[in-house]
């Protein structure tokens, strides 16, 4: 049963591991438009600050444009604004109708910097991982001890951590690729 256990634990946390690699991923700006590059940003609508999706439609008509069209034309002004003091590092095209901000091509040396950055990301994961296996093999070590499991049962399921281990340290290795891939990409 503890072992069951553990491998429910260490399945779970490299699931939520490799998402939070992806999303932490959908973030970086690569000199592409996405959706996902807008999404942390608030928008100040009614005294609230709520994501910029819930007040306008965010569309992605070509790999370096992203429209911003909000169903209210009164919040077109706080979107401008909230874009401005963003980290975007984008500045607005406003047109009273739509909002369309236009991807700058990154340069060469900037496209480095950020496969560093992609680099170093996917080390912290890998680190997280292999903290993962080691805290579940200590569960395994203590149940161990106190003989709730057999020895072999041990040795088993220290080699089936490994296992689960390794396969999420490969699905980091997949996401690492695609993302310095994509950052490379002219």
């Amino acid at each position: 049963m503890v072992i069951k256990e553990v491998y429910r634990k260490v399945e779970e946390k490299t699931k939520k591991s490799i998402e939070g690699l992806i999303h932490e991923f959908s973030a970086l700006r690569t000199g592409r438009a996405s959706q996902s590059l807008i999404e942390h940003i608030k928008v100040e609508y009614y005294g609230s600050l709520v994501p910029i999706n819930q007040v306008a439609n965010v569309a992605v008509p070509d790999a370096r444009t992203i429209e911003i069209k909000p169903w209210d034309k009164s919040v077109i002004k706080e979107i401008e604004k909230a874009i401005l003091k963003s980290d975007l590092g984008v500045t607005p095209l406003n047109d009273g109708k739509v909002i369309r901000l236009v991807i700058p091509s990154l340069t060469e040396e900037r496209r480095k910097d950020l496969v560093k950055v992609v680099k170093r990301t996917g080390e912290k994961y890998h680190i997280s991982a292999r903290n993962i296996r080691r805290e579940e093999m200590e569960v395994l070590k203590n149940a161990e001890k106190r003989k709730q499991i057999s020895e072999d049962d041990l040795y088993q399921g220290e080699e089936h951590i490994q296992k689960m281990i390794d396969e999420s340290i490969k699905k980091i290795d997949e996401i690492v690729a695609r993302k310095e891939k994509e950052v490379m990409e002219v």
